[in-house]
């Protein structure tokens, strides 16, 4: 496929992306002029004009054999106008004498027509890689392919690397969750990329130690010989390992937007943090004991800061009585607190390690293409969505989304029509 000039500005062509470039090029297409135009050459603007945006990844060979010149359709009918008449009316007049509007063939006021045209590239919907680009899975036509060509994509349950595959109705197709976080997320900045470079550079060198360290406790006879020694190290780990924890969720609480601490709450949460580090820095000289009974009452602390808020002088004594209350009779209340915070706060964390900036933000321009298609069943929590029925054409809207107008759309429906 070309990549060169896809978002030209000079020539405007229309592309199934998101990108802000194209989003410009919306706000400026207009009808060309076509006095001074034949009609072959109206066609052949028409075609190339509606073909850059439906499929330009097809090619003109392999769409030629995809177009169909029966459009479907489908027409509302009147329960009332069924139930009264039994078709014999149709007949009515004929030799009879009865009179005949002229304008009977036009349509009666407040109907509206059938969007016939606009069902032009209506096959080319049934792909799997537009499937996914109209599900708001991908920012383009081409992301989605590249999905599906890299194995990310599942139809009906399988792997499916065919981003030409037809979907045929009920189908249901799925897409890995972190690359659709990625493709409609904010990118990240170059300040968030060196810092995810320098975190997988750190796991990646932590992840060869603790394989080396695993093989020299395998080879090491002295370690399995000793028991008692080999279970207070295990302990001094575990502990450890939850002093880790409990600094992480500090800083958890300390990033939380929903719940504002005070200055003084703050103030403690800091030197919490500096007690943390601390501690951990002198894991290996102090015994098990002694930080068991650190750990303890570092806990005690944190959800005491998260818990208690200091009250100020507008304070009803009221609240003040109903607050000491609450503290004093739940006794598992302290726990289920600190957890609902911290799961909170982790709902959207942060990770330098994604691909996508953290907090997960959606990206810009993106609500003019937020709109989801009716032939498709999107579910955008499990990242899935069902092909409902092949799209169709009913008085006053077509299910095929396209920026263009319908003269525009019948000028290359007829350059395809005569070559069937």
């Amino acid at each position: 496929m070309r990549s060169r000039r896809f978002h030209g500005l000079k020539r405007i062509k229309i592309r199934q992306s998101w990108n802000k470039h194209n989003l410009y090029n919306l706000s400026r297409l207009r009808l060309p002029n076509t006095l001074h135009l034949t009609f072959f050459q109206q066609k052949w603007m028409a075609k190339a004009t509606t073909r850059a945006y439906h499929g330009e990844q097809i090619k003109e060979k392999h769409w030629q054999r995809m177009f169909r010149s029966r459009l479907r359709s489908v027409v509302p009918m009147d329960h009332r106008y069924l139930a009264e008449h039994d078709g014999s009316e149709l007949a009515e007049g004929r030799g009879s004498g009865k009179d005949v509007d002229p304008n009977s063939d036009k349509l009666p006021r407040g109907r509206t027509p059938i969007p016939y045209m606009h069902m032009t590239y209506a096959p080319a919907e049934r792909r799997l890689d537009t499937a996914i680009f109209r599900a708001l899975f991908a920012s383009s036509a081409r992301q989605a392919r590249q999905f599906v060509v890299h194995g990310a994509v599942k139809v009906n349950g399988k792997k499916m690397i065919y981003p030409g595959y037809l979907l045929n109705p009920g189908d249901m197709f799925q897409v890995d969750p972190e690359r659709v976080l990625y493709a409609t997320g904010a990118p990240k900045d170059r300040s968030q990329i060196r810092r995810g470079r320098g975190m997988k550079r750190a796991i990646q060198s932590r992840s060869r130690q603790l394989a080396k360290a695993k093989g020299g406790a395998k080879a090491d006879p002295a370690a399995v010989s000793n028991p008692g020694q080999m279970d207070e190290a295990t302990r001094r780990k575990m502990r450890r390992k939850e002093l880790k924890q409990l600094l992480e969720s500090s800083n958890v609480l300390a990033k939380d937007k929903k719940d504002e601490l005070s200055a003084k709450r703050k103030q403690e949460l800091r030197a919490l943090h500096k007690t943390l580090r601390n501690t951990i820095g002198k894991s290996n000289t102090k015994s098990v004991e002694e930080l068991e009974k650190e750990l303890q009452g570092l806990t005690a602390q944190l959800e005491a800061i998260v818990l208690t808020t200091q009250p100020t002088e507008e304070a009803k004594p009221q609240q003040q009585k109903q607050l000491q209350q609450q503290q004093t009779n739940s006794v598992a209340q302290p726990n289920l607190t600190l957890k609902e915070a911290i799961r909170r706060a982790r709902e959207n964390p942060i990770d330098e390690s994604k691909p996508y900036a953290t907090p997960w933000r959606p990206r810009q321009y993106m609500s003019a293409f937020a709109f989801i298609p009716r032939y498709l069943e999107v579910n955008q929590s499990i990242c899935s969505a069902v092909y409902l029925r092949h799209p169709v054409a009913r008085p006053g809207l077509a299910e095929v989304p396209s920026p263009f107008p319908t003269d525009i759309q019948q000028l290359a429906y007829t350059w395809y029509l005569r070559r069937r």
